[in-house]
């Protein structure tokens, strides 16, 4: 094995009397400003340094993309949403109030130096806004990701269909993707999402840590709780088929088994977890179960793992091998088509001892190449290629149902008695 010059990509195993041949063709791809195909694999006995050197290579071969950062409500949290005096182009680290927070974990520096290309952005907003404000302020988080966005292009660039990502990509334009996280974000109100597919809105976490009046949220399985409604209602189902119907992606995190059941055996688009791990390693009820692993496979959907520590281990420490461990477990069940990146970051205050910040994939990189389990391109297909896959197929699913002419759902949520700010001609 040889490690490699500037701008020249990494050949492995290659005799001799194939180097003069080799030297050519990087000479000519080097003065044609192409860059040579990495290498088809690299031993996991090589040192830490050589894997790492290979990860940050095959990182700038694939876009990838992480399922969830929470920095908009941090965003929110310190600065009221005020976008002026925020130097995310600096190392956060150093400055008042994030250099005193567990809960940051994000700037441009770190994101480039962890080769992400595409950050889907997390429009969080709490459950006690159910009833009350949930979709201004909803609104007002989609607002501060399109302003910071805006701020720093063209380093960042809005993207909303997966042509996107890759035009941005090619480009070395970080994306800024954005997903809803909670139902309750939709007041019950189908114009609502649709709305927020307008806005610029690419999934929809169905709950946050809280029932919706039409979905069960995790925290109903776990010991002593009853499931409200035993999974979606009627309209929880028609919630998923008007996703499908606009192309915007159903994700599970956060919500119960039986809801995870019924949005499986409704959708006819791909899902996704965008920040989630295995119940298997860890029995947290935010975490999946095999047996919905693998009908997760059969929807060819991804789960894209989190880092929380809490999550991987079920205690407040973990390392990076706890991450590997989780992914791995998911690839066995689900098998490597399934298996994405979705942190967590800046939403999460305990993080592995190696992953501690978005800067650090290339770390999780050569430690999954040091198992001896990964190929090249079953790493692409984890960095980002599974996940591009589910969104080109959400977007087919969104055409067929435009070319069939299928309007939209009309269906309107039963009055909740909880619903006491609505006004009465609704």
């Amino acid at each position: 094995m040889t490690g490699r010059n500037s701008g020249v990509w990494w050949v492995l195993d290659l005799s001799n009397r194939h180097w003069w041949i080799i030297g050519v063709v990087l000479l000519l791809a080097a003065a044609a400003g192409v860059g040579v195909p990495i290498a088809l694999k690299i031993s996991s006995s090589a040192s830490f340094e050589e894997r790492l050197e290979f990860a940050t290579r095959l990182l700038q071969e694939v876009p990838l993309i992480d399922g969830h950062n929470d920095l908009p409500w941090n965003i929110r949290k310190f600065l009221h949403n005020k976008l002026k005096n925020f130097k995310f182009n600096e190392d956060l680290r150093k400055m008042s109030p994030w250099s005193t927070s567990a809960w940051s974990h994000t700037d441009l520096v770190r994101l480039e130096q962890g080769h992400v290309a595409a950050q889907f952005w997390a429009a969080y907003v709490p459950c006690d806004s159910q009833y009350k404000d949930a979709v201004q302020l909803t609104l007002e988080q989609i607002d501060v990701i399109r302003r910071l966005t805006e701020q720093y292009h063209p380093r960042l660039t809005l993207c909303t269909s997966s042509e996107d990502i890759r035009g941005a990509y090619k480009r070395h334009q970080l994306c800024s993707l954005i997903g809803v996280e909670g139902g309750h974000s939709l007041a019950g109100s189908l114009a609502v999402l649709r709305t927020l597919y307008h806005v610029g809105v690419r999934y929809l976490t169905l709950t946050s840590t809280c029932n919706t009046p039409w979905a069960d949220c995790s925290l109903a399985d776990m010991p002593g709780k009853k499931a409200e409604h035993g999974g979606l209602t009627n309209f929880g189902k028609s919630v998923i088929k008007e996703m499908n119907r606009i192309g915007m992606i159903v994700d599970l995190s956060h919500v119960s088994v039986n809801t995870m059941k019924d949005a499986l055996e409704v959708s006819k688009a791909p899902v996704i977890f965008s920040h989630s791990s295995a119940h298997a390693l860890c029995n947290s009820t935010r975490n999946v179960p095999d047996d919905t692993l693998r009908k997760l496979a059969l929807n060819k959907g991804v789960i894209m793992i989190n880092f929380y520590s809490l999550f991987l281990t079920c205690k407040e420490t973990s390392t990076i091998a706890d991450a590997v461990a989780h992914i791995n477990h998911i690839r066995e069940v689900a098998g490597v088509d399934s298996v994405g990146l979705g942190a967590g970051y800046d939403g999460i205050n305990f993080v592995p001892q190696g992953l501690e910040d978005v800067s650090t994939y290339p770390t999780l990189f050569a430690e999954l190449i040091g198992t001896g389990k990964w190929s090249v391109d079953d790493l692409k297909k984890l960095a980002g290629m599974n996940f591009l896959r589910v969104f080109q197929e959400a977007e087919r699913v969104r055409d067929e149902f435009k070319r069939a002419n299928v309007p939209p759902y009309e269906d309107v949520m039963p009055k909740q008695k909880e619903n006491n700010c609505s006004s009465q001609s609704n």
